[in-house]
């Protein structure tokens, strides 16, 4: 069956449902709560990240952690650690200096449900809250292996990821890139992150290089795909089924997958991606059945 007609399993529907209970809990217990005068700063923080999402980043922590047997008590901090990183790009994406976006999984972003200097600061708090559980012992008693789960954060969501590519993505808007610069630059603002996710697993397992190297090229394929198929749901898509404005992109006059390659090949590239993802999990003998499934999931998804 071609991956485009593929549908979601129900073991990966339940998976999936079991993560976003397991991750928002575990998030309501880390984030702080209290009475004192700063305590907007913390509503804005948990509005921030914990009003809703699909929580694909944590699943991939929790699925990954699965393959080397690793404690679900530590994978499930990681797992948090990952979804605050996230949730602190959005708030920040969303801002008028950024995209400049006004609507956030079908409700106001945190500058508009707050104030913009609030947003930015919830971001901040976000951000450091998340190396700070990192490093925290409960984490894993070992702090070579902690030191690892910051080092590859740190490097993951900075200047060469996740906040590089972002100022790559502004350059694109009074820029126009080929699609060399395209896929950098989503390498780095998206598939980065996920590469983090899925390898985080492996780092607290001690797994070796192969495995490691398996986990991170299948992350950045699916990466790419999210990306493609996000380029394709801002010109298909409506506010009602993807939660933000429709033809965000467009508008801000980026370069993008769709406006480079056209929507068909669009369509292509990103299946041809997702095989190449699946493909890298084969070194693990159908063990990683859930993140294979995950990939078409991100192929099909329309939100």
């Amino acid at each position: 069956m071609a991956p485009s007609l593929r549908e979601t399993s129900p073991e990966l529907k339940e998976a999936l449902e079991d993560t976003v209970q397991m991750v928002d809990k575990a998030i309501a217990r880390l984030l702080p709560e209290g009475e004192l005068a700063e305590s907007t700063l913390y509503d804005a923080m948990r509005y921030g990240t914990l009003s809703g999402g699909k929580r694909l980043r944590p699943f991939m922590v929790m699925q990954s952690a699965k393959l080397f047997n690793v404690d679900p008590s530590r994978a499930k901090r990681v797992a948090s650690a990952i979804e605050l990183i996230h949730a602190y790009s959005l708030i920040h994406d969303d801002l008028p200096a950024m995209d400049n976006s006004d609507l956030r999984r079908g409700k106001p972003t945190v500058h508009r449900a707050y104030d913009e200097a609030t947003a930015i600061l919830a971001g901040d708090g976000l951000q450091s809250m998340a190396f700070q559980i990192l490093a925290a012992p409960e984490t894993h008693e070992d702090p070579y292996v902690r030191c690892a789960l910051v080092a590859s954060l740190a490097d993951a969501s900075g200047l060469h990821g996740m906040v590089g590519g972002q100022m790559l993505d502004l350059i694109g808007e009074t820029t126009e890139f080929d699609l060399g610069t395209i896929s950098r630059m989503q390498r780095m603002k998206t598939g980065k992150l996920m590469a983090f996710s899925c390898e985080a697993g492996a780092i607290l397992g001690k797994a070796g290089d192969q495995y490691r190297r398996a986990l991170t090229s299948y992350a950045y394929d699916l990466g790419l795909a999210f990306q493609v198929t996000d380029d394709i749901l801002d010109v298909e898509g409506n506010s009602n089924e993807t939660g933000k404005p429709a033809n965000q992109d467009e508008k801000a006059g980026k370069s993008t997958f769709v406006s480079t390659m056209g929507k068909d090949q669009a369509k292509q590239r990103a299946e041809m991606l997702v095989d190449q993802a699946v493909r890298h999990l084969h070194i693990f003998e159908g063990r990683a059945k859930m993140l294979e499934e995950l990939a078409y999931y991100v192929l099909n998804r329309r939100a």
